[in-house]
This record gives C-alpha cells, sequence and structure tokens, in this order.
C-alpha cells in the first residue's frame, strides 16, 4: 500500500487565499503537467490541452468577468444563503502564481473513438481525470489548486484565443501556498457538509445499503469475553 498517495488524496483541498505567488519551479510545473498528461483516456485519444496563463492583462479581464458572473450567482440566493456565500471566496486569479486553463477537443481521434460509441461523455470524463492527475500531482510537489468554475465558455473561449470546437473545462489557479486547510472551505464556512462514504456505497441495487464486506470476508466473531461497539 502507498500511503502517500492516499495521504495526497485527503490532504488536497480547492484553494482560494492561500496562494503566495510565488515563482513556480520549472521542473515541478514540468512533473505536473506529465502526470496530468499521463491520465488515461477512451481510445487513447488525450483530448485535453492546457493553456498556461501568466499574462497579467488577461488574467484582470478574466477576474472581472469571474466578479461578474458571482454577482449574478449571488442574486439568486435568498438572504442567508448569501450571507454565507459572501464569506466564500471563488477564485484566486491573480494571487495563485499562473493560470491553467484545460480544454477538451471531442473531435480527437475522429472517426470511430474505440470505446465512444455508446457513451459520448468518456471523452470529456477523460480530461477531467488529466485534472485530477494535475491536482493530486500538484498537492505532491505542495502546491495548491484553486477551479474556477464561475465563467462562461465564450468569454474564455475569445479571451484565450480557443478554436470553436474546442471547450475550456477548466480554470486552474496553481501555484504554491501557505497552506492548505485542514477542513474545505464550504463546509468550513457552513455552505454544505460532506456525505459519509457509507451513504454513497449501494449493495447490487440502488438504495440498498452496501456492505464493505462480502459474505467471503466477513469479519471474525469477536473473542469469547470481548465486547465491541
Amino acid at each position: 500500500m502507498d500511503a502517500g498517495l492516499y495521504e495526497t488524496i485527503h490532504r488536497r483541498r480547492d484553494v482560494r487565499r492561500e496562494f503566495t505567488g510565488d515563482p513556480v519551479d520549472t521542473a515541478a510545473l514540468q512533473r505536473v503537467l506529465a502526470a496530468a498528461h499521463a491520465a488515461p483516456s477512451v481510445g487513447m485519444t488525450q483530448p485535453w490541452d492546457f493553456v498556461l496563463v501568466r499574462d497579467e492583462d488577461l488574467r484582470r479581464r478574466f477576474r472581472a468577468h469571474v466578479v461578474g458572473e458571482r454577482a449574478v450567482f449571488e442574486a439568486s440566493l435568498d438572504a442567508a444563503r448569501s450571507e454565507v456565500f459572501a464569506r466564500i471566496s471563488v477564485e484566486g486569479v491573480l494571487q495563485a502564481s499562473l493560470g491553467i486553463v484545460v480544454t477538451h477537443d471531442q473531435t480527437r481521434g475522429d472517426p470511430g473513438v474505440l470505446g465512444r460509441h455508446a457513451i459520448a461523455d468518456t471523452g470529456l470524463f477523460s480530461t477531467c481525470l488529466a485534472v485530477q492527475n494535475l491536482w493530486l500531482a500538484a498537492t505532491a510537489e505542495g502546491w495548491g489548486v484553486g477551479w474556477v468554475s464561475f465563467y462562461r465558455e465564450p468569454f474564455l473561449r475569445e479571451l484565450l484565443g480557443i478554436p470553436e470546437h474546442v471547450r475550456p473545462v477548466a480554470w486552474l489557479c496553481v501555484g504554491p501556498v501557505a497552506g492548505l486547510q485542514e477542513v474545505p472551505d464550504l463546509e468550513r464556512h457552513g455552505w454544505r457538509r460532506r456525505r459519509s462514504l457509507a451513504d454513497a456505497v449501494h449493495a447490487d441495487r440502488w438504495g440498498a445499503p452496501g456492505e464493505l464486506t462480502g459474505p467471503d470476508h466477513a469479519q471474525p466473531p469477536p473473542a469469547a469475553g470481548s465486547t465491541t461497539r
């Protein structure tokens, strides 16, 4: 068992305010992008691309757009929810060392992508796996990652000159951080509680409580005279 992998998975956070803005190490950035590029993909299409955004003007224009979209969302909330949302930061576009925009090209590998004929979204799933690889690799490097989703795809496509057939899936704020929060921001600020694993596991049919140990792997009964709780 690789305990380091599990520790990295559980230490990962969606970072907003903790970025230091320090320059990223080029070798570390190469490792992080190589990890993202090593993600599995349907039909080995590798439908992702990575746009590294360091230009200050581009970042400021994107942040202004994000601020506007935040206001649109906040206007849809009731007073109590709006009060909670006001405490939550949704981006670190200018604070992070750089932005990495991950894109998805559904046409890559056409015609006849092996494994995509029945579920078209397997291509998009593949790009999301690249995002996850990038996120975990950045965490292992001691960096933070923040996924900004308060944007309209046409705006970002035009801002960065992304071809019309390519989707900008994620603007990721990436870079060194002062530290990572132990409790995720949304849980810490009271926006939402996390589900337990037991609530997410089903046995054979949806809604049937899932047992993590089957009949062939049942736990042994307690020894005579012992107690359980």
